[in-house]
């Protein structure tokens, strides 16, 4: 069993073989993914993927690219969208200070909307962040009583324990495997065993050996494979464990 935490295979770089990538991720052993909303139109896109499909498990929120100019309709949406039985977090959300496509004031708006919805639900939260460590510290600060996942974890360990207190999941995707992300792999070594999960962030960060191509759920298997290396654990036990965790904050 394997658990691609973080997929997008909504997207329309997967619209000429959206089933066979699926079938392929189920040939690696990948049989469950997170799908998760990125805007309005993505989440509702989520949902009908996921809709009776046994193991695809179905998010929505606003990324911080997409944050400005978002109204009250477009949340009281995204709210009823979360709101689902079978929705499985909030978000994806966070901040992202590197692209800065919406003005941070929108994306730190937007953000403390989705935790305060995710606290409300007691959903875990899907959090993005790049360049953008302390005001996302500061925000989960703010809102206390929210679990979630930091998801694509890029920075180092040294950076980790704030998250880890406050009691986030820790998710690497194929960026750990990079040959100079020798500080991320640290991290990945360093999560405690019941906080580690793993991802694609699919159809971006494809692991060493695949970079450069479009990204898949199958592709997961390489990432952990890559971590559980590092760890000096076994794969198989190593899948199991990542995937209990993901049992365990989503509530699958």
């Amino acid at each position: 069993m394997i658990t691609d935490t973080h997929a997008h295979v909504f997207w329309k770089d997967f619209d000429g073989d959206r089933d066979a990538v699926l079938a392929r991720a189920l040939e690696e052993g990948v049989d469950r993914m997170i799908i998760v909303g990125t805007t309005l139109e993505t989440s509702r896109q989520c949902f009908e993927l996921c809709d009776g499909v046994a193991g695809l498990y179905p998010t929505a929120g606003v990324h911080p690219h997409d944050t400005e100019g978002v109204d009250s309709k477009v949340l009281d949406e995204i709210e009823a969208l979360c709101r689902k039985p079978e929705c499985v977090a909030v978000g994806e959300t966070g901040l992202d200070y590197f692209k800065e496509y919406s003005p941070g004031r929108d994306q730190r708006r937007g953000f403390r909307w989705h935790l305060e919805l995710a606290r409300e639900l007691d959903k875990p939260v899907v959090v993005h962040c790049r360049d953008a460590n302390r005001d996302t510290l500061e925000l989960l600060r703010e809102v206390p009583g929210v679990r979630g996942v930091m998801h694509c974890y890029s920075m180092g360990e040294e950076e980790l324990a704030p998250y880890l207190e406050l009691g986030m999941y820790i998710s690497f995707s194929g960026s750990v495997t990079y040959p100079r992300n020798a500080a991320n792999r640290a991290a990945a070594r360093a999560v405690p065993l019941d906080r580690i999960l793993v991802e694609t962030d699919c159809p971006f960060l494809a692991p060493q050996g695949k970079r450069g191509k479009r990204n898949e759920p199958a592709y997961v298997k390489l990432t952990l494979e890559h971590i559980a290396s590092e760890r000096g654990v076994d794969a198989l036990e190593f899948a199991q464990q990542t995937s209990d965790n993901a049992t365990r904050l989503f509530g699958l």
